[in-house]
């Protein structure tokens, strides 16, 4: 166990100073892992997310044919024309993926908008980082908003037996959607303030002509058929395609959109170039990622920590939940929360049986603290990750205090005010 904390530290404290070497770094520790007897090579394909991965993969290559047809660079044109500076552009940005986020799985909605904060920066000779920011904050925020924001949020309902609705109203009171709301609307406040000084002002120019709407119609089959399949009975439906429907569902679409590309132009080379957009070192890292944090919890770490919560709460609900919340904040900042919270679940469970506890706060508090707790640094989630990758591209890099000067204010304000409203309804 003492290995395995040094190499783990080691492995973040590498990815920090490292960037450029993020996804060599990952997989390199988790080959030590599994080199070093702590995970078994037997179980390295069953650590990793391929849902996520083909998620990830499937909805980058929409968006590279969503580029290609001119629809974000219309975007752009109309968020110029309605905006009177860019600070009301970003602001604008965030509420547009916090929209998109509360129904689409956050690392699909960076995918989805930061191209139009990247188009905006271009026009503008400015650079794109705090804007695409604010659209990972935004997203990350909203994606505990309802059962398909997150895939940590489809995790709990599954577990605690919650339906789409259940977000909005559960047994009479304000769900977890309303709780996020209230949360979103202080730091867009908090939003406004960090980015005052950006008063550039935005000049309309010629709109731009959309050559092809088919991708536009991908994106939104996307969000529609995501929605369809949290709603969907899972009973006599296969495991796999249960456990890796979103990934699936992102991958087919993809393939309609490079066959329907394939045909309309006749030319290979389109279907190379589309596929060449796909970010494989990102999806290098995640997955190095997955399986580093399978093995710290192959190897007892995330158990120990799970003993010792219990035994400092105690019964207490009111502590028991503000433990989980803050926990789940500072964990999350630094390691992925889907693991995290698939090691979280059995705990609340059997909170629930041992102490005959209502344990529905303790839920959405675990939701919270896992979504709104990535927002603190540029490793705490999938989209923070995707979009660094996205603004390194662009030749801007981010620097961890540079992406924690912005986020990590917003997940302060975000995580104060999301609680109180949840011990005002629930504990």
């Amino acid at each position: 166990m003492t290995f395995a904390i040094i190499l783990f530290a080691l492995t973040y404290v590498a990815l920090l100073f490292f960037s450029n070497y993020r996804a060599y770094i990952a997989l390199a520790s988790a080959a030590i892992f599994v080199i070093s007897g702590i995970l078994p090579l037997g179980e390295v394909l069953g650590a990793v997310d391929w849902n996520v991965i083909m998620m990830i993969a499937g909805t980058m290559g929409i968006v590279s044919l969503f580029i290609e047809s001119k629809m974000p660079a219309l975007l752009a044109d109309l968020i110029i024309e309605k905006m009177p500076n860019v600070k009301w552009a970003i602001v604008a940005l965030a509420l547009f993926a916090g929209i998109i986020s509360a129904f689409v799985d956050n690392v699909a909605t960076v995918l989805m908008v930061a191209p139009v904060a990247i188009t905006i920066s271009k026009k503008l000779k400015i650079s794109p980082v705090n804007s695409i920011i604010a659209i990972a904050i935004s997203s990350n925020l909203q994606g505990a908003a309802t059962l398909v924001g997150d895939t940590t949020s489809i995790l709990l309902g599954g577990h605690a037996g919650m339906n789409f609705l259940d977000f909005f109203v559960y047994k009479g009171k304000p769900g977890l959607f309303w709780v996020v709301q209230a949360g979103a609307l202080v730091s867009m406040f908090v939003l406004v303030y960090l980015f005052r000084k950006d008063k550039h002002s935005l000049k309309a120019l010629e709109r731009t002509a959309v050559t092809d709407y088919f991708p536009t119609v991908l994106l939104l089959g996307t969000v529609i058929l995501l929605i369809l399949a949290s709603l969907m009975p899972k009973a006599g439906i296969a495991p796999f395609v249960v456990n890796h429907i979103n990934g699936l569902i992102c991958v087919g679409l993809l393939a309609v959109g490079l066959l329907y590309d394939l045909l309309r132009n006749k030319n290979l080379r389109v279907l190379t170039s589309t596929l060449m957009e796909i970010d494989y070192f990102t999806l290098l890292l995640l997955a190095g990622l997955f399986i580093v944090i399978a093995g710290i919890t192959k190897a007892g770490v995330v158990d120990e920590i799970s003993k010792l919560f219990v035994r400092v709460s105690g019964n207490n609900v009111f502590l028991i939940y503000t433990l989980i919340v803050w926990v789940s904040v500072i964990l999350s900042a630094f390691i992925d929360n889907i693991p995290f919270v698939a090691t979280f679940i059995p705990l609340i469970q059997e909170m629930g049986q041992i102490g005959h506890m209502n344990v529905t706060p303790l839920w959405w508090a675990l939701s919270l603290g896992a979504c709104l707790g990535g927002n603190g640094t540029i490793i705490g989630a999938s989209a923070n990750v995707i979009v660094s990758g996205i603004a390194a591209r662009e030749g801007h890099p981010m620097t961890f205090l540079g992406y924690m000067r912005i986020a990590f204010p917003l997940m302060l304000v975000s995580i104060v005010i999301s609680t109180v409203y949840l011990l005002i309804f629930f504990v």
